[in-house]
């Protein structure tokens, strides 16, 4: 028999600690998917609270108003009539658990606290949450009293458990359970769960979707039947990007999908799906039908309703959902739009006018420019589409009436953004042209201004105090003198920098202060290669998580995408910090200064943090990666000079500007990449065993 219901999930734009709002967008998705037939409703992870409180969950206030909320859609009539998935923490027998709350026509059907806990990389759950160890089982638990009034409720099943419907089962898989070998959609599935509902707080990296979408329709393809994935998306109060992209998917095919990157609060979408192909899936493979004849039985947890159409209230207009092809975007598209929509959600929600941006005429600011420019683009279009929520914001953020709508990216940019060359007798005209033309064609509020008086006016204090006159290392200064003097002009750098944000917008006739932004790449900040306290320090950094050679593909990319023929000017360009005194037989160059390559670094970057690679275990990988281009020795030393540089620099990231995640091998010292800032640089121990293994090499290539 024909079996179909239309089921919904959701991406939502949840902020931290953002109970009433959260609430809002909540009950939002509920009605569109109550508009659209849908019988079931999921949403993200920690929906109610939003996911990235982290500390704060160790509050009682939070788990406090997470029931408070839930009481409100608990009392709300006009969301009866949906099953309803949502997620919150709770407190049972004194342990905290990330909970999913399922919730039918204002009573509690089930709560499921989440087994596996994320605890890697970004995430640290074991720090707030405990997992639930008693698979495929349940006890009761006791809500709170005001709860308990509200739904008629003394007690409610608390558990590993199913929600057996009248006509149907559902499983409850929450995000990380998915990624585990032991996932328990395998089990539930067995048992008889025809619908299989995740809900996740997965954050953007550059590749990442694909890994997602496989593990799903994997998990569909081999088991059978309808999975629901949810997602929070958008910046909720740090690093993270959270990139939506929730979907449907029924016997290995993808049938739903939401955007990754949108700047709308939320998203709903639904499939109308057959649970009778489920089971003629299923039934047809005599290999799982003997598997699921043992399988472990889990407890049901009754809700008194139908997801189906039943047969009396036939409708032909009813049609399942026809297939989609994933669309998967490259790693530049993923750049252009991701950041862009970390940075509105910033702005918006941190109640500035805007950004400030020193640019310096190189890549990186370039390309930190280019991401302001995407952010525009799809402000201006999602206000031209008549989105109320984010024409709302862009009126507060610029200060206007109830009546503008911006025209076009560059016009909105010229309220929003802000840019600046900062120039000095080392500065060439080349960059100070490249900057003013990319600030044209953008459209930001440009300033070109010479800093040689403030920069003069310094090293005359030092002088005067010392009778003792710096010189750059070109004009026979020491290496002391040489840094010292680059790194007046870098701090100077930053200090205009807060200035100008501060005082730019009021010079104008404007009330609002701006964010200012830094361009430091994530290869300079493994390597260490800027200076403490210089335009890497910034309020944010939307490509201190991206690669050097990732970046150049992004602005080649903006190039053609976004018809900015002047970006050929940055791509042709030497990297240069434009520090140092320069001729025609020397101009700085940031390759030669580090001593690697920015493509060197990269490769040092993945297999320190990815491969855990030590200073030996990396000479031994990377003699079989760059064996036929360099020596052993030559091996050995790039990977040494990497190290010694990493580890004199490190402290450099304990204050680092924070900066969306986007790379798996940033070094990010917040939460990311926890490791010492006060080193030993010579590794004598490790240092010393490379060159044991030279010797040895070197030893039975003479023989």
């Amino acid at each position: 028999m024909v079996h179909y219901t239309t089921v919904a999930t959701c991406t939502l734009n949840q902020w931290a600690l953002d109970f009433e709002g959260n609430y809002q967008r909540i009950r939002e998705s509920i009605l569109q998917a109550k508009a659209l037939n849908a019988r079931l409703r999921i949403g993200p992870e920690l929906e109610i609270p939003g996911y990235g409180c982290y500390d704060h969950f160790l509050e009682r206030d939070t788990v406090q108003h997470s029931w408070e909320v839930l009481g409100r859609l608990l009392e709300d009539r006009s969301l009866d009539g949906i099953l309803i998935d949502t997620g919150m923490p709770v407190l049972h027998r004194n342990a905290r658990y990330n909970c999913r709350i399922i919730i039918l026509n204002g009573k509690i059907v089930l709560i499921r606290p989440k087994l596996y806990l994320a605890n890697d990389g970004n995430y640290r759950e074991m720090r707030w949450f405990v997992g639930w160890t008693r698979l495929a089982q349940t006890e009761d638990f006791v809500l709170p009293l005001f709860i308990g009034r509200i739904t008629g409720q003394r007690s409610v099943m608390f558990g590993d458990a199913l929600v057996s419907t009248w006509d149907t089962c559902v499983g409850i898989e929450l995000c990380e359970e998915l990624f585990t070998p032991e996932s328990p959609h395998i089990a539930m599935s067995l048992d008889g769960a025809e619908i299989i509902v995740n809900s996740s707080g997965s954050h953007h990296e550059l590749r990442k979707l694909k890994r997602r979408v496989d593990l799903i329709t994997e998990a569909t393809l081999k088991c059978g039947g309808v999975y629901l994935y949810a997602n929070q998306k958008g910046c909720d109060g740090d690093r993270l990007y959270y990139d939506g992209a929730a979907m449907i998917l029924a016997n290995g095919v993808v049938l739903a999908m939401s955007s990754q990157f949108s700047i709308a609060d939320v998203d709903v979408q639904v499939a109308t799906v057959d649970l009778g192909a489920v089971r003629a899936f299923r039934a047809a493979r005599t290999s799982r039908s003997m598997q699921a004849a043992r399988a472990t039985p889990y407890p049901r947890a009754k809700a008194e309703c139908a997801l189906a159409v039943e047969l009396g209230d036939f409708d032909n207009s009813v049609r399942p959902t026809d297939p989609i092809a994933v669309r998967y975007h490259t790693p530049s598209e993923e750049i252009n739009l991701g950041p862009a929509c970390w940075l509105w959600d910033y702005l918006r929600r941190s109640g500035q006018g805007g950004f400030f941006l020193p640019l310096s005429g190189g890549l990186d600011s370039c390309s930190t420019a280019l991401i302001v420019h995407s952010m525009c683009r799809q402000v201006t279009e999602a206000c031209l589409r008549g989105d109320e929520q984010v024409l709302k914001d862009v009126r507060r953020c610029v200060g206007a009436g109830a009546d503008y709508v911006p025209e076009s990216a560059q016009e909105l940019a010229g309220h929003l953004f802000y840019t600046c060359y900062m120039g000095t007798e080392n500065s060439s005209t080349e960059t100070q042209e490249r900057a003013r033309h990319l600030a044209q064609t953008i459209g930001s509020y440009h300033v070109d201004l010479r800093m040689d008086s403030v920069v003069t006016a310094i090293v005359a204090l030092f002088v005067l105090v010392t009778s003792r006159t710096p010189q750059y290392e070109v004009r026979g200064g020491s290496s002391s003198e040489n840094l010292a003097l680059q790194n007046i002009q870098a701090r100077l750098r930053m200090l205009l920098s807060y200035l100008f944000a501060a005082l730019l917008p009021w010079a104008r006739g404007r009330q609002k202060s701006l964010l200012v932004l830094s361009s430091a790449n994530v290869d300079e900040a493994l390597r260490g290669y800027f200076t403490k306290y210089d335009c890497s320090s910034a309020d944010l950094n939307p490509i201190g998580s991206i690669s050097k050679h990732d970046l150049r593909k992004y602005v080649a990319f903006a190039r053609d995408a976004m018809e900015l023929p002047v970006l050929d000017e940055f791509l042709n360009a030497m990297p240069s910090a434009e520090l140092v005194p320069h001729s025609e037989s020397y101009a700085q160059s940031d390759e030669v200064e580090m001593g690697m390559s920015y493509a060197e670094l990269s490769e040092f970057g993945r297999l320190r943090k990815v491969d855990g690679c030590g200073p030996y275990s990396m000479v031994m990988h990377l003699l079989h990666i760059w064996g036929d281009q360099l020596t052993p020795r030559e091996i050995a030393q790039k990977v040494r000079r990497f190290f010694f540089f990493y580890a004199i620099n490190r402290h450099k990231m304990t204050t680092i500007t924070p900066a969306y995640h986007a790379e798996t091998y940033s070094p990010d010292d917040n939460r990311f990449d926890m490791r010492p800032f006060l080193y030993n640089s010579s590794w004598t121990w490790q240092f010393q065993a490379i060159d044991a293994l030279i010797e040895r090499i070197e030893s039975a290539q003479d023989q």
